[in-house]
């Protein structure tokens, strides 16, 4: 247990470097300099550098967890989100010491600290290994499909800067529309890490006993108060709230969860919108966008769409097939997770063959890998938290 937290150590100093580093890149975008002397401060440098560091500190957390628990960290949600994490930072790592662009540090990290902040309000209770997944291919299967998300993930960071960049801001469109959906999402996501630290805080929830759809006793312990609840549940501790019994084929913890998110990001941005930026957060945002060409934005995201697809497809759903053949005895069989998987694969492919045969390029093509990276997002999050599928560990 000490390895586990000696792991648990090295996370929280890749997030703080992570989060520093993300400062950095800010500073070194907007210009913002303390000293006005002719060498300046190589922000960006230093933020690369720190990133690079926390990469090290959290692939250590990585290594150890897996030797203290004895495979591979990646069987839960709070093990899986937090390497998904840690691939989109090693995506961005390589991306941006190709181009070295502070611009993409200052979209794609902080995208990369919600992802792993978010898989910090699951537990990292170290559990045994489920039967289901107590299989060499489960380090081969996630790991591999964790790292093409987490490359693909760079094209919606960059996608994101061109859109941005190229969008009006004084008239209305759809574009402009669906930048500020896009940022209210982002939001959502900052909501829901700040309102469960709140209620776990003042040990807001309960715990609630119902019968599930097998016959069996279950137990759901929320830390949020309850809104959502199984048919038949029976309070057994807490506070019951506002609950409304759902169908037990749904997760009313993970939709309880969910929902509170939405609430929480609803609140937080009518802050930023009307209070504190007093316009758009897209519009806020567009200034530091309008730093990188469009060009360069769109060669980038081209790039790791280019890189990205192959590896998720071999690893979100060649291995996949051929464990679930060994698992379930069959390659395919219409779960929720294979379908959003299979949808975020034709999404990019679509995107690849309107490049090459059309020559996209603009507005729809960053749509596209904007749009990729939400479906994968919806299927990491919503699908995993609300729709109940053989992939409910996950």
């Amino acid at each position: 247990m000490e390895w586990i937290q000696w792991s648990s150590r090295l996370l929280l100093i890749a997030f703080i470097l992570y989060a520093v580093a993300t400062v950095l890149f800010t500073i070194a975008v907007s210009g913002m300099r303390k000293d006005r002397n002719v060498n300046r401060v190589p922000y960006g440098k230093i933020a690369f550098i720190l990133a690079v560091i926390g990469f090290i500190a959290q692939t250590g957390y990585f290594i150890l967890r897996w030797a203290g628990v004895g495979y591979a960290p990646v069987s839960n949600l709070y093990e899986y989100t937090t390497f998904f994490g840690m691939m989109m930072v090693l995506g961005f790592l390589v991306v941006y010491g190709i181009y070295k662009n502070d611009v993409l540090g200052l979209f794609a990290m902080p995208v990369a600290l919600l992802v792993i902040a978010f898989a910090s309000m699951f537990s990292s209770d170290v559990a045994p290994l489920i039967p289901a997944l107590n299989s060499v291919w489960l380090k081969i299967h996630v790991t591999t499909a964790a790292l093409g998300q987490g490359i693909l993930a760079i094209s919606f960071a960059s996608g994101l800067i061109f859109l941005l960049n190229e969008t009006s801001m004084r008239e209305q469109s759809k574009s402009r529309t669906w930048l500020e959906v896009t940022m209210f999402v982002l939001v959502c996501t900052l909501g829901f890490i700040l309102i469960s630290m709140l209620f776990k805080g003042i040990g807001a929830g309960g715990v609630v006993e119902f019968t599930n759809d097998r016959g069996g006793q279950e137990t759901y312990e929320y830390f949020m108060p309850i809104l959502f609840a199984p048919e038949g549940a029976q309070l057994l501790s807490g506070s019951s709230g506002l609950s409304l019994e759902l169908p037990n084929f749904i997760n009313t913890l993970k939709l309880n969860t969910l929902v509170w998110s939405v609430i929480a990001g609803l609140v937080l941005y009518v802050l930023l919108r009307f209070v504190i930026l007093r316009k758009r957060i897209a519009e806020s945002l567009q200034p530091l966008a309008k730093k990188v060409s469009l060009d360069l934005a769109d060669e980038i995201s081209y790039r790791s769409v280019a890189i990205g697809l192959p590896v998720f497809i071999l690893g979100g759903l060649i291995f996949a097939m051929i464990w679930a053949q060994i698992a379930w005895n069959r390659f395919w069989g219409w779960d929720p997770k294979e379908v959003w998987a299979l949808i975020t694969m034709l999404i990019y492919i679509y995107y690849l063959h309107m490049r090459i045969q059309r020559g996209w390029t603009g507005t729809k093509a960053a749509w596209l890998c904007v749009g990729g990276f939400a479906v994968i997002m919806f299927n990491l999050v919503f699908v995993n938290l609300v729709i109940a599928g053989l992939h409910s560990y996950a």
